[in-house]
């Protein structure tokens, strides 16, 4: 408390003097240099930045308590940001999962392989931003593929089958035939055309 009379006390002096230094400043006069209304003066500094200081002191944890706060929240607010991206990663694999499922049902049917087709067509094409599936679109260029290939699509189950090889059939499946090195059958055409040439 005496600090605070002390700080008083000199502003009173100080303004008291400053108000004697306008008029006389007004009045066109300089005054002479005062000692004791210098150190009043900074008397007056020293204790305005004392003052200053010990709000800062008691300040200072409140700052860093809202600042904290701020990190939480900003922290908060980056986890949530973050779920939000993860969750419209795994909607969008999910979309993608079910476009894939979805063109190879429909590729089963006419394809031999159905997988040739999710492989030439672009999927992200077939789904809007709601998630729906054109499945119309699907089977539209579906069919064109297989104009354009139609050595991909499933045979015809009502035609002509093709025979299966019957391994008994020819070379192989004579019995009474040995394998031969070419060394021999040389021997044996030599052979016959000596003979013929007697």
């Amino acid at each position: 408390m005496p600090e605070e009379q002390q700080t008083e006390q000199a502003q009173d002096v100080e303004q008291q003097q400053e108000s004697g230094a306008d008029a006389q400043e007004a009045a066109g006069q300089e005054e002479p240099f005062d000692a004791e209304r210098a150190q009043a003066k900074i008397r007056k500094v020293n204790s305005e930045a004392e003052s200053l200081r010990r709000r800062l002191k008691e300040l200072e944890p409140l700052a860093a308590e809202a600042q904290a706060l701020r990190d939480a929240q900003k922290s908060a607010e980056e986890r949530a940001a973050e779920r939000a991206e993860a969750a419209e990663k795994r909607a969008a694999s999910a979309q993608a999962r079910a476009v894939r499922a979805e063109v190879k049902s429909l590729a089963a049917a006419g394809f031999a392989d159905p997988d040739d087709a999710v492989g030439a067509l672009d999927l992200a094409d077939y789904a809007d931003a709601d998630g729906e599936i054109d499945t119309d679109r699907i089977k539209s260029d579906l069919d064109d593929l297989l104009k354009r290939k139609p050595h991909w699509g499933r045979p015809d189950e009502g035609g002509p089958r093709r025979p299966a090889p019957d391994r008994t059939q020819g070379s192989s499946g004579n019995g009474a035939r040995t394998p031969t090195d070419p060394a021999t059958e040389f021997a044996g055409f030599m052979n016959r055309a000596l003979n013929r040439g007697r």
